[in-house]
């Protein structure tokens, strides 16, 4: 299965989703003009992970801001491996980076977390 890289830019995230390695990460800025289209490629991808996925999978998150459509798409992601985590001998650990004085970016964190049904690790990062 081929991997999903895409260099982020100022309104868009870096983007590596690898199935061989069973990790997912998504860091920068997300403000795409259409994030469900930025995002469909990703869920899609998720879709097909899902049949071949490893036994744990690893997403890491480390986004600075999110406008609300990305949230959705955000969402959308993460329903994905929550599918992924239900299935028997798989596991997804979500680690959810946020910097040290970005509240915001901490309860979205755990916003995500209390709809979900994957473990999530609050990981704080200096500045």
């Amino acid at each position: 299965m081929e991997a999903i890289k895409k260099d982020g830019s100022q309104k868009t995230p870096t983007i590596n989703f690898d199935a061989d390695t069973g990790t997912i990460e998504m860091k920068g800025r997300s403000i795409p003009e259409n994030a469900i289209e930025f995002y469909r490629p990703l869920v899609k991808w998720l879709d097909e992970y899902a049949s071949v996925s490893k036994d744990v999978t690893e997403a890491n998150i480390q986004l600075e801001y999110f406008n609300t459509s990305s949230s959705k798409c955000i969402l959308d992601v993460f329903k994905k491996l929550e599918v992924i985590n239900q299935k028997e001998g798989k596991s997804v650990i979500i680690n959810w980076f946020y910097e040290e004085d970005d509240e915001d970016m901490l309860e979205a964190g755990e916003d995500y977390q209390s709809i979900l049904k994957i473990p999530f690790k609050m990981i704080e990062m200096e500045e």
